[in-house]
């Protein structure tokens, strides 16, 4: 093991990775029983260790196990946890004021996250932007301006998709269970279509984005009406779903229907942006231009905010007050999402990003090819996934899926699982992780897939 220093602020955190107690240990089990009479048992846990601190590429317990983080608290810290232009943005405006209401009395830091966000996003139109609190809220209020602009009802998404735990985001929302068993009745005038997506496409990949495309639009002409739909709305790169990555042209095609039919293309870029593909935005790779863009995770270095973008027509068409929230765009986390931007800006991250899957991706590949339970590698920059399967075939394999994790975890190691199957494993690690402890976490992970 080598040991290093966090590579941006706050607190200097051993790049180590460190088991001295089983995982989970003593003191995270006395606080688990803590956490088990004071919260519902509804809000669940990946791994029940309880984080002293964090930094870089590890995550420290109580029980001073220190594990190597390939989740990013699901993308969310994709400049560290405690990225030194984060700390010091934050602290700053801490010592300013906290909270005023920005439609009370509005604040600087406000507005220079909407430009910051109208230089980032995909195209060169006029945009403008609306600051939120969570992922949810960020699609919630997409699908709302893309009603109104529209005046027309019906939302088209797609299978394996994930939007939040609202309840139109629910609706929006593909996999029942955990995220919609029993939370019914769901919002109405959603429309789900099929995906391209190219591992289980029944006439094979070559064929997948066409034959998808096709269908999809076909569905939506044939059962929606192309005349009654408000919005299109896509991750680009789908997260909870499986790390899908919809075949080639296959979102184009899409953008274009839209643009034809005066449809609001909407791209969830909620877990996929901010550097995490190795662009600012999974749209980047194939050119889409989306009319409107949700962002959260990765904005803000863990502080909470989101956001919708788009095109500045689209967006004034709602009247005034109509958007909006009571805590939605708090200076704290706007001065810590400058912070996450300049840190990106700064330490290129994008090319970081690519960095991790050159890294990353040859060693998965080489374990495909020694383990016939990987079905697939799949995904772009520092968002890259297997699917496991049952060796012969493609049936999901979720058995083993949770084998792998559990090893992982025992050893070190915080890997996360995905998929409408539960048979995908995920890695999200932070973008300023050292590449040793890159290394370091797939020895374990082949490791685990040797011992299946």
């Amino acid at each position: 093991m080598t040991t290093t220093t966090a590579p941006v602020g706050g607190p200097t955190v051993p790049q180590e990775r460190r088991v001295v107690t089983e995982i989970p240990g003593p003191l995270s089990k006395e606080m688990w029983e803590r956490k088990r009479a004071a919260v519902a048992d509804g809000v669940g846990a990946v791994l029940p260790v309880f984080v002293s601190r964090a930094g870089g590429g590890i995550v420290e317990d109580v029980d001073g196990n220190a594990l190597i983080d390939l989740g990013s608290g699901i993308a969310v810290t994709s400049v560290g946890n405690s990225a030194e232009a984060v700390v010091r943005r934050a602290g700053e405006q801490l010592g300013r004021f906290t909270h005023t209401c920005a439609m009370v009395t509005p604040y600087e830091g406000y507005v220079e996250v909407c430009e910051e966000l109208a230089r980032l996003t995909p195209g060169e139109h006029a945009k403008k932007s609306a600051l939120f609190n969570s992922g949810a809220e960020a699609v919630e209020n997409a699908v709302k301006i893309a009603r109104y602009h529209t005046r027309r009802q019906a939302v088209v998404v797609f299978e394996h998709g994930y939007h939040g735990r609202t309840n139109l985001t629910m609706a929006l929302t593909a996999k029942n269970m955990p995220y919609k068993h029993g939370f019914g009745p769901f919002a109405p005038e959603i429309h789900r279509v099929p995906v391209a997506y190219p591992y289980r496409w029944p006439t094979g990949p070559e064929h997948c984005a066409e034959e998808a495309a096709a269908l999809a639009i076909e569905r939506i002409v044939k059962e929606v009406g192309a005349e009654n739909t408000a919005a299109i709305l896509i991750e680009p790169l789908l997260g909870e779903g499986g790390f899908i990555e919809p075949a080639p042209g296959f979102l184009p095609r899409l953008a274009e229907f839209a643009r034809e039919h005066g449809i609001v293309f909407i791209a969830d870029e909620i877990q996929s942006g901010f550097c995490r593909t190795g662009s600012w935005f999974a749209c980047d790779h194939e050119g889409v231009v989306p009319d409107l863009i949700t962002t959260a995770k990765g904005i803000a270095g863990g502080l909470p905010l989101a956001a919708v973008t788009g095109r500045a027509e689209i967006m004034d068409s709602v009247h005034a007050g109509g958007l909006g929230g009571t805590y939605g765009g708090n200076p704290v986390a706007c001065a810590a999402a400058l912070g996450a931007i300049e840190t990106m800006r700064g330490m290129d991250l994008n090319a970081r990003a690519r960095r991790i899957e050159e890294v990353m991706k040859p060693r998965l590949r080489g374990m495909a090819e020694r383990f016939e339970v990987i079905g697939e590698v799949r995904g772009r920059g520092a968002m890259l996934a297997v699917e496991l399967v049952r060796p012969g075939g493609t049936e999901p394999n979720p058995e083993a899926t949770a084998a792998v994790v559990r090893h992982c975890h025992a050893n070190g190691v915080l890997v996360l699982s995905c998929g409408t199957y539960g048979n995908v494993l995920r890695f999200l690690p932070p973008l300023v992780i050292g590449e040793d402890l890159l290394s370091e976490a797939l020895d374990v992970l082949e490791e685990a897939f040797a011992g299946l």
